[in-house]
């Protein structure tokens, strides 16, 4: 049993009440992510920050969603995996099979986000010591240094999430049951 229950917006920290308050109204429902991160306010308001400023990085939508589903996936989050399933198909409609392709951590379709999904997971496997043969392979799928560094951007924004929700073992929220996932390996 966890020692992280997420916490409603009434028991919350004085410091985090209007986050949780505002995420709430934006979402339609209480994120348990949220809940848990906001044991500690500055995490929950770093997890924000930082996905607002993603959102404005040099990736597209659907790009940055195959950056959060490798990093997901890599880190056995399922939590965020259900999460950024749901953004994937609903938001940056994704076709069904690259979700699939991510969520099974294959080879995608997609020659160019494959390439994205590849380097990311480079990134993440080699702490950012990318071998040289796999930043031009970046390269020359159309990324640009700019890009590079938007993924590691993203992934530290996934790191966030990924790790307090593995830490709390974060129940899934209802609302994104139908995108539930489990590790291959579980």
């Amino acid at each position: 049993m966890t020692n992280f229950q997420p916490l409603t917006i009434e028991q919350a920290p004085e410091q985090a009440k209007q986050r949780l308050s505002n995420a709430e109204k934006a979402n339609g429902f209480s994120s348990n992510l949220l809940g848990v991160l906001a044991y500690a306010p500055t995490a929950l308001e770093t997890y924000q920050t930082v996905s607002e400023i993603n959102s404005r990085s040099s990736l597209n939508v659907q790009e940055r969603e195959v950056v959060q589903l490798v990093a997901a996936t890599d880190n056995g989050c399922t939590f965020c995996v259900a999460g950024h399933t749901a953004l994937a198909k609903n938001k940056a409609k994704l076709s069904p099979e690259i979700v699939e392709e991510l969520r099974d951590q294959a080879t995608l379709s997609d020659t160019k986000l494959n390439a994205l999904s590849t380097f990311s997971r480079q990134v993440l496997l080699n702490k950012g010591a990318v071998d040289e043969a796999e930043i031009q392979a970046f390269f020359a799928a159309g990324y640009t240094q700019q890009q590079a560094l938007d993924v590691i951007l993203g992934l530290s924004l996934a790191t966030l999430c990924n790790y307090a929700n593995s830490l709390a073992r974060t129940e899934l929220n209802s609302q994104l049951a139908a995108h539930r996932w489990e590790p291959k390996n579980a």
